[in-house]
């Protein structure tokens, strides 16, 4: 068994585990044989109703969100050749959260809120990517194709800042009855998920429309200008990989609000453990996005059970110190 599949292969039986104990513990712990026993046969029971009506669910949709974060980390990290770069980066969670926010704001249901999230999110992709494209090709045909990196981050940092200013005063406006479910939102929230059908069916389709281009991305990753010596069409490849990113990132969020640090730490925590290949790291960076966020979930709903943490005040305490272990060890073994 080849480096690929060993890294793999173990990353799959964590997701396991990890979906195992979603299912298992909470407020009312289930034991591992009767989960085993109500996901093939389920009955009238409590448990069962527990199961299939509030934790499969949520499990699902959590393994496909960090996945979505994870899998929109790696490829932006590709895209902006810079190893810091995060789903977030280019302002689309900002939108997203303008969009939910304002449906909040006004006393909408879970349904609008969602569609908010999802239209502010692609319309903060929209006006990125109307002002950036026009440098992508144009560098991209005159040979200078390396000033379209800092042009994009530069836009999308722009607008990021500006979807920050809405947000701070759609809270200073909200009412105190809906400022706490604004905040919570705002800091990663699970529980309202109804089902996880889109995450999970986006990231398959990514999946799929991905691979094939990972050895792109390896020669990507080499500098534009060698891409383009090598027969890359780096102008269509960098808008297919923002697109696809920003898509990831937008039903990530509109599923469970802004969580942070998947979309950072997975890609560059496994990126050194398995290196810079493209075709290894995005499926691995895919489950183990998945794991994180199943984990930070689980944590979220039984630290303090029956209460419930937002997920994404987990995650930020596990992604700071871990992040700072890897700059730390990273610069030792330099």
């Amino acid at each position: 068994m080849n480096r690929r599949w060993r890294a793999w292969t173990v990353l799959a039986v964590l997701s396991v585990l990890a979906f195992l104990a979603a299912l298992c513990i909470g407020s009312s712990p289930i034991s591992v044989p009767d989960v085993m026993r109500l996901l093939l046969q389920p009955d009238a029971s409590a448990n069962a109703a527990v199961l299939h009506g509030l934790r499969l669910p949520r499990a699902l949709a959590a393994f496909g969100t960090g996945a979505l974060l994870a899998l929109a980390g790696a490829l932006l990290q590709v895209l902006l050749r810079n190893p810091l770069a995060d789903p977030y980066v280019l302002g689309t969670s900002g939108g997203a959260a303008v969009g939910a926010l304002l449906a909040m704001l006004l006393g909408l249901g879970v349904v609008w809120v969602q569609f908010g999230a999802f239209g502010g999110g692609w319309l903060s992709v929209v006006l990125v990517f109307a002002l950036a494209q026009r440098d992508m090709s144009h560098h991209a045909l005159t040979g200078t194709a390396s000033e379209t990196a800092p042009r994009l981050l530069l836009t999308g940092v722009m607008f990021a800042a500006l979807w920050s200013a809405l947000i701070a005063l759609l809270l200073l406006l909200a009412p105190e009855a809906r400022l706490r479910g604004m905040l919570f939102w705002l800091s990663g929230d699970l529980s309202g998920v109804a089902s996880p059908h889109w995450p999970l069916a986006l990231l398959g389709l990514l999946l799929l429309v991905t691979l094939p281009l990972a050895r792109e991305l390896n020669v990507l990753l080499r500098g534009p200008a060698i891409a383009l010596t090598l027969g890359v069409d780096v102008t269509q490849l960098r808008r297919r990989v923002y697109l696809l990113a920003s898509l990831a990132t937008a039903i990530a969020v509109t599923t469970a609000g802004s969580i942070g640090f998947i979309g950072l730490v997975v890609p560059h925590a496994l990126r050194l453990v398995l290196g810079n290949d493209q075709r290894i790291l995005l499926p691995a960076c895919a489950l183990g996005g998945g794991t994180l966020l199943l984990l930070a979930d689980t944590a979220a709903r039984s630290l303090i059970a029956p209460q419930q943490l937002p997920v994404g005040v987990i995650t930020a305490l596990f992604g700071v110190p871990t992040f700072l272990f890897l700059l730390l060890h990273r610069r030792a073994q330099r």
